[in-house]
């Protein structure tokens, strides 16, 4: 069976511990949520067919050592998990971002799982599959974006009673145009939380999603 991919490419990570690592992106078509702020609505159709083995060939014409495997959602695609392992042989330092709405325990566990927790503003909160926590580790990243007050209440309330930073890293970041970065971060200071404040490093630079 062949993956369907958007698109591959070559930039700076812009998000998470990776931030700013030149980073090859593997962007699978297909997305069972649909979130209100997305900011990658051109991955949800099309695509074109591409073998694993030629997933491989494509990205290893670029000198980085990092790839990260994106969305839409990845995990939304069957043949997602064999590619994943299939770059981790190869010898790559591998990440997966993931909307948290699918299973995540088959993925390689030399994969960063990125995974988000969806916010009320998203439109999305009741498709969070809260039994990934369990499945978390130091490895492991958790992200919210944050589109409102009321988001941020609820990302506070998540972290302080699921205890989300004693099981990995967790990243609070605005929702682009919804909410004014200073607000986000000075609440987060307020409120003393032990998460990483952080801004999308590929819109400063470029002005979009994809860093190109």
């Amino acid at each position: 069976m062949a993956l369907r991919i958007t698109e591959i490419f070559y930039s700076l990570q812009g998000e998470a511990s990776r931030v700013g690592l030149p980073t090859v992106f593997v962007r699978l078509t297909g997305c069972p949520l649909r979130c209100r702020w997305c900011d990658t609505t051109y991955s949800f159709t099309g695509g074109e067919a591409a073998s694993i083995a030629s997933v491989l060939a494509e990205v290893a014409k670029y000198p980085a050592r990092q790839v990260c495997v994106t969305g839409g959602e990845p995990l939304a695609q069957k043949e997602c998990l064999p590619l994943l392992v299939a770059l981790c042989d190869a010898g790559y330092d591998v990440s997966l971002e993931t909307s948290g709405a699918l299973d995540i325990s088959a993925v390689d566990s030399r994969v960063a799982r990125i995974m988000d927790l969806k916010a009320p503003a998203s439109g999305e909160s009741a498709k969070n599959r809260w039994a990934n926590l369990e499945l978390l580790n130091g490895h492991d990243e958790i992200k919210i974006i944050i589109a409102a007050r009321e988001d941020y209440e609820w990302a506070r309330a998540a972290l302080r009673e699921r205890q989300l930073d004693t099981r990995c890293p967790v990243l609070f970041s605005p929702a682009q145009g919804q909410i004014e970065p200073v607000d986000l971060a000075s609440w987060i200071l307020e409120d003393g939380l032990n998460v990483r404040f952080q801004l999308q490093l590929h819109k400063l630079l470029w002005g979009n999603m994809v860093g190109k």
